[in-house]
């Protein structure tokens, strides 16, 4: 079964009072995203994964050199659906709830937790993405190059971010510490972090 594009979870304008504009999901979505579906789904037609999930595609990949282009398309498939998802109209701010008491406790503080957050999104050298993990039970801050899903090592995913190029440069051109901050101050959807936290918990 092929993989589709997934819908945005709002109109591609939806972002702009939030400085992520209508033509930055034009190309980031229009044509990077849709780009990794027909990549994955022609990579993968006629093969013993074209009826696997995602995910199941990503894992199975992953340290097979022979597969690293099927690895690349399946995951960045996966990290951007994921990434609309970390956002929203309205967003940004302060978690409550029991996902606030998990950063408090994990990070000695949600001001701790944003340091971390901003280095790990800052410091990732070339492309890539932050995260916000949930491993062993407890939230830890990483990054990854490329690609690159921390679910290979075994982490679960509840929040990320895009420092590829191509995701702030129409808004931000080179500044990517201003799209971080961005990010955290005005798009962040602290409830699909807190869904997923509650659901791996």
């Amino acid at each position: 079964m092929a993989f589709e594009l997934p819908p945005l979870p709002y109109a591609p304008d939806a972002l702009e009072g939030s400085k992520m504009s209508a033509q930055t999901f034009s190309y980031h979505y229009g044509k990077h995203h849709a780009a990794y579906v027909t990549n994955l789904n022609n990579l993968i037609k006629d093969t013993d994964l074209a009826n696997k999930s995602l995910e199941e595609i990503i894992k199975a990949t992953a340290n097979d050199p022979a597969k690293v282009g099927i690895f690349n398309n399946a995951a960045q498939v996966w990290n951007h659906s994921f990434f609309w998802n970390c956002m929203k109209p309205g967003g940004g701010g302060e978690p409550t709830g029991d996902l606030a008491n998990k950063i408090n406790h994990d990070f000695g503080g949600f001001d701790k937790f944003v340091t971390e957050f901003k280095n790990a999104a800052a410091t990732q050298f070339g492309s890539g993405w932050a995260w916000l993990v949930l491993e062993n039970g407890k939230l830890k801050v990483t990054k990854t190059a490329n690609a690159a899903n921390p679910m290979v090592d075994g982490a679960t995913p509840l929040l990320t971010l895009d420092v590829w190029e191509h995701a702030y440069y129409l808004d931000f051109q080179n500044a990517r510490p201003g799209y971080i901050d961005n990010f955290l101050s005005s798009l962040v959807n602290w409830d699909f972090v807190a869904s997923n936290l509650a659901s791996a918990s």
